[in-house]
């Protein structure tokens, strides 16, 4: 449930109202003027709240949900309760997504922790940043010299935004974030805590020691990304480091020096990617995924939880394990594994 301290009650809606900001349908007319309050998940929603089913391991938690209307796809309509108004659609979640952007607006605004517009008196502000009108600036946050953050942006608390770095419009950058030597588009998220621009880990190896090569590039982060908590992206070594337009990032994620990240991929909390590899569009890294050096991740690939990439995946693949394989042929890998240990755990004996 939402706490009413953070996140205001919604203004009631009806289930007609839902129909309409999501596209879904109901099968009896009169169900159009059910009145909506709130939203909640299958277990404990309650009366005048919205509920939703997209996974079908939860199908027996609609069995008994005390929602008054619950988002589902047709396949499931037929197994919602009585006295429950079925809104078939086919995409739920985003169904109810768009449902609890409406109720709670200021969820999806760009309000930082202070919870004030404009320029607090704590901030400091390089006389030569360029900032346009509307921008929020909180206590502790520095801007460097030349810096230019659009209208609509929230600088968050102590962050820090480098000399000349250039935001977009309608940003979020949160606390005690850093920003150096990058470019962003408009309405990119970046978390507390995050550093982009940092040096990449770029070092001449030899027998009389590690010899630093500066790292001269940037990272340009396109429109529309959002980048989770305590992430790092390092600049270019010697061109720019790149998210791409529509990507989401998760917490804790590492993205090295030359990286390119095409658009609209989703990588998932703790993936390592090393320097210089390049991912296509619509990519997927699960949580712990590790991708070596100079690949090419081809678009649409998925890549699994804690898989170890060491060669280049071609688009549309999935894979997993470590060393990172094909889906089907880790499969049958572990099936043969399975049979070999109930085949020699049978005329196994203890040595003690």
């Amino acid at each position: 449930m939402s706490d009413p301290i953070f996140f205001p009650p919604p203004k009631p809606a009806t289930v007609a109202d839902v129909c309409s900001w999501t596209g879904a349908t109901v099968a009896d007319e009169r169900a159009a003027y059910v009145v909506l309050q709130g939203v909640g998940p299958l277990d404990t929603a309650g009366p005048g709240d919205l509920t939703f089913l997209d996974n079908k391991k939860y199908v027996d938690r609609l069995a008994t949900t005390k929602a008054s209307a619950c988002l589902v796809h047709a396949r499931f309509a037929d197994k919602v309760p009585e006295g429950v108004v079925a809104l078939v659609t086919v995409d739920p979640y985003r169904a109810f997504a768009a449902v609890v952007g409406r109720f709670y607006p200021a969820a999806l605004k760009l309000e930082g922790a202070y919870g004030e517009t404009g320029i607090a008196p704590g901030a400091h502000i390089h006389p030569s940043a360029h900032l346009e009108p509307g921008v929020t600036v909180e206590p502790g946050a520095v801007i460097g010299a030349r810096a230019e953050i659009g209208t609509g942006s929230v600088i968050g608390a102590g962050a820090v935004i480098g000399h000349d770095v250039r935001i977009g419009r309608n940003c979020h950058v949160a606390a005690a974030v850093t920003l150096i030597h990058c470019l962003l588009g408009n309405r990119v998220i970046i978390h507390s805590g995050t550093r982009v621009g940092q040096d990449g880990f770029g070092f001449a190896m030899g027998p009389k020691g590690h010899q630093k090569v500066p790292q001269i590039g940037r990272v340009v982060i396109q429109d529309d990304v959002e980048i989770g908590a305590n992430c790092t992206i390092d600049r270019g070594a010697n061109r720019d480091t790149v998210i791409g337009e529509g990507t989401k990032i998760d917490n804790l994620v590492q993205i090295a020096h030359n990286v390119v990240v095409g658009r609209h991929c989703v990588i998932v909390s703790h993936v390592g990617i090393s320097g210089s590899t390049e991912l296509g569009d619509f990519v997927v890294l699960a949580g712990q995924a590790g991708i070596a050096g100079h690949l090419k991740i081809g678009s649409g690939a998925q890549i699994g939880a804690q898989a170890g990439v060491m060669v280049d995946v071609a688009p549309g693949a999935r894979i997993v394990g470590s060393p990172a394989k094909p889906v089907r042929e880790f499969a049958r890998e572990i099936a043969t594994l399975k049979k070999l240990a109930r085949r020699d755990g049978g005329s196994a004996h203890d040595d003690d």
